[in-house]
């Protein structure tokens, strides 16, 4: 990582994800990434029962700890990183949970658009 500050979708500084779990590629509580996190882990989601089986169904287990990986598990609310693509499976299947965008990567905007990422922000009064 370099010293200069990651910044979040809107162009401000990242503001951390999650600090309970311990989220993020480099388990910082930021979705901050480089060229080692080749999943990309650039959403910050607020994760639903419904997505947790969807990612099962995909054959990534978010639901187990791990705790070799520094991996709780995750359950319904919890704060997480996530890979863009993934998020973008869950959008296209309708199992994409609600995201933070003041703690969403600005490198996500290389994949997917601001309205996007709009559509499903907690901040602008979706129900969590």
């Amino acid at each position: 990582m370099s010293n200069t500050v990651a910044l979040n979708v809107l162009g401000q500084p990242l503001v951390p994800c999650s600090f309970e779990p311990l989220t993020g590629f480099f388990r910082d509580g930021c979705c901050k990434t480089n060229e080692e996190d080749v999943g990309s882990h650039l959403v910050c989601a607020i994760v639903t029962n419904d997505f947790l089986q969807f990612s099962l169904s995909k054959g990534n287990n978010l639901i187990t700890p791990m705790p070799a990986y520094q991996f709780p598990g995750l359950v319904a609310g919890d704060q997480w990183c996530l890979c863009i693509n993934r998020w973008l499976e869950a959008v296209e299947a309708n199992y994409a949970p609600l995201i933070k965008l003041e703690s969403t990567n600005i490198k996500a905007l290389e994949i997917v658009s601001l309205s996007v990422l709009e559509k499903y922000s907690s901040e602008v009064g979706n129900p969590v």
